[in-house]
């Protein structure tokens, strides 16, 4: 249920209300921290790529630890960081309304009391599930509330090694460079890799199909067949699109010989897997990723009948498509099992591929990123090419070396996003587990920092000449004499 006017009634000055009540309790929690480390003239300590959910929380996480010359960047324009009024068309969030997200600890920062302050508690009891554009206005709320920096329009295209420094170039509402520390790239679901386009797509013209991450012309299907590959999250957000803007029918090609219909992630959610999941060795941390990869996360309940209440929508399973061809202005679609079908237009559903070589911000060094499969070698039976692509990172997030020595300024790059799923668990993407991966990002960044500049620290602690006590705290006497040896007084 989503609050209107005729619904619920918007207290006007409940979120003046709420903004002072974040502001007080950050005061009495000594919000932002006091800086700690030593300036470098021209150099920015932290450099965050992406100022969406992750990117803005990281940033929160780092100034409440003390780090504060940080840099925020995003290529979207204000107000649309992230997928949530780009490419996402879910009508509502999969996540339980309940779950505090990027609140980092802080009750007045989460979703919940952003709702409460303006619509009630009898209307949050009434709401099911967030509603995907309500969300982004929270996190646009979040933004101001705490006054995220983020420099909107700038894209960075490349990072490279610079006299133990990184080079950070941008373009876009900003061109140049600038020297960094450590970058962070909090760049959600794709941050490293890109859409997943399979091989059957072949030489099929642009015009005729999409995915799902596209800005695809939804208006202009209606009237036409529309064939949408998958039935994942995506795909099914996709297909109602399709069928709510008057396609004439939306059919589902499916691999698989039925639907997913069990979350196995969801099943293990707990403080213990967040906490656990990175200490685990190899061998459980691969068992565990490839089970829910083969097992698949079915699309969420409410988005299926979002397709399916349309008599026009048709799920296909056992239908593993071979290719597509142009045949006449219209798309061929031949199947693995001979079959044949043909479509005005093609939605491909087919995720996300993490692949850190297709990266173009690494530029060659993208060939020195260690992934699974370099470190890995799964047992007969449990090979996964998908998961074998995922970055082999440390325990800090950072990138490793495929080849000790050769890009060593890779470790001074943190993978905050989807791409540390599989070293690390889903603590830098997924709402539930966000604000846990930023406190484990922030720590260990503080303890980096605090060790490349152990010098200067050791420096301080000599020279720190600030007294406690002045002297008047106490009076000097002398021992009294002239009483026995060992007597006590």
């Amino acid at each position: 249920m989503t609050p209107s006017a005729s619904s619920s009634v918007v207290d006007s000055q409940g979120l003046a209300r709420l903004e002072a009540q974040v502001q007080d309790a950050l005061g009495l929690l000594c919000y932002p921290g006091k800086p700690w480390i030593p300036q470098r003239e021209g150099v920015t300590d932290v450099v965050i790529v992406g100022g969406g959910m992750c990117g803005m929380l990281a940033w929160f996480a780092l100034t409440g630890a003390g780090i504060t010359n940080i840099r925020i960047l995003d290529r979207n324009p204000a107000g649309l960081e992230g997928p949530w009024l780009n490419y996402a068309r879910m009508e509502t969030l999969r996540s339980p309304k309940e779950l505090t997200g990027p609140s980092y600890g802080q009750a007045y920062l989460t979703f919940q009391a952003w709702y409460r302050a303006q619509y009630g508690a009898e209307a949050w009891r009434d709401l099911d599930k967030i509603p995907r554009p309500m969300w982004m206005e929270y996190l646009r709320w979040y933004r101001r509330v705490l006054n995220v920096p983020v420099e909107n329009g700038v894209s960075v295209d490349r990072i490279g090694p610079e006299d133990e420094l990184i080079r950070v170039q941008h373009s876009g509402a900003q061109t140049g460079s600038f020297l960094a520390r450590k970058v962070i790239f909090a760049t959600g679901r794709d941050g490293t890799g890109q859409p997943s386009i399979p091989d059957f797509v072949g030489d099929l013209p642009r015009t005729y199909w999409a995915h799902t991450a596209d800005d695809i012309d939804f208006p202009a299907l209606a009237g036409k067949k529309v064939a949408v590959i998958g039935v994942g999250a995506s795909a099914v957000d996709n297909a109602a699109e399709a069928l709510e803007h008057g396609a004439a029918e939306v059919r589902h090609l499916i691999r698989r010989k039925q639907m997913p219909t069990i979350n196995k992630m969801t099943g293990i959610g707990s403080p213990g897997f967040t906490a656990g999941f990175a200490a685990l060795p190899d061998e459980w941390r691969w068992r565990f990723m490839r089970y829910s990869f083969a097992t698949q996360t079915p699309p969420p309940h409410g988005s299926t009948l979002r397709v399916s209440r349309h008599a026009n929508a048709h799920f296909h399973f056992g239908k593993a498509v071979a290719a597509l061809r142009e045949d006449r202005g219209r798309v061929r679609i031949e199947l693995a099992d001979g079959d044949r079908y043909v479509a005005d237009f093609v939605i491909l559903g087919t995720g996300f591929t993490v692949d850190p070589l297709a990266r173009s911000e690494f530029g060659p060094a993208a060939e020195e990123i260690r992934l699974w499969k370099d470190a890995y070698q799964p047992p007969e039976g449990e090979a996964s090419r998908d998961l074998g692509a995922f970055p082999y990172l440390n325990p800090d997030f950072t990138f490793s070396e495929k080849r000790p020595g050769t890009a060593p300024w890779i470790g001074n790059v943190y993978c905050f996003n989807y791409g540390a799923t599989a070293s690390l668990g889903k603590v830098s993407g997924d709402i539930p587990g966000v604000s846990d991966g930023a406190a484990w990002l922030a720590r260990a960044l503080c303890a980096t920092l605090y060790r490349e500049d152990v010098l200067h620290h050791w420096q301080r602690i000599q020279e720190y000449d600030e007294p406690e006590l002045d002297g008047s705290e106490w009076t000097p006497t002398d021992l009294p004499v002239g009483q026995e040896k060992g007597a006590v007084a």
